[in-house]
């Protein structure tokens, strides 16, 4: 059976990680430091930020509770239940393939039109972290 420790350490590693993220991300859209990125690399304008914030926030929220289920053993959402783990993996790779195009894509552009690198970095986190939780559920079980 898996050390439930050692999948939360994985995963509260990647949270940690998007945490920083959004935090970076709000120094930047408040105070614009020259030693961080200009805020059009933190942010692709798919959504509003005003918008993108909470529900960043909301994801921060949801992940702890995910790292911390996992930590204690796995109680609540993370009860393991392998049927689920195959499809979190799955949808994780799915998630991390979107993100080799969208680099790939972003590469072929002239240098000047591109923007917004630091968000593919961390959806390949959050896919990570998905994955992490995913591979719990199906080790876990058995």
């Amino acid at each position: 059976m898996p050390v439930p420790q050692r999948f939360a350490a994985v995963m509260a590693f990647l949270l940690a990680l998007f945490v920083l993220r959004v935090l970076g991300q709000v120094v930047v859209a408040l105070r614009s430091p020259r030693w961080l990125p200009p805020m059009r690399e933190w942010y692709s304008g798919l959504l509003p930020y005003p918008l993108l914030l909470p529900i960043q926030v909301l994801f921060i929220a949801v992940m702890t509770r995910m790292t911390l289920d996992v930590a204690r053993g796995g109680t609540g959402w993370a009860t393991p239940r392998p049927a689920l783990g195959a499809v979190l993996m799955w949808l994780s790779f799915v998630y991390a393939a979107g993100m080799v195009v969208r680099f790939v894509v972003w590469l072929r552009r002239p240098p000047e039109r591109r923007r917004a690198w630091i968000p593919i970095i961390f959806h390949v986190v959050l896919a990570a972290f998905l994955f992490a939780f995913a591979r719990w559920h199906m080790l876990a079980a058995g």
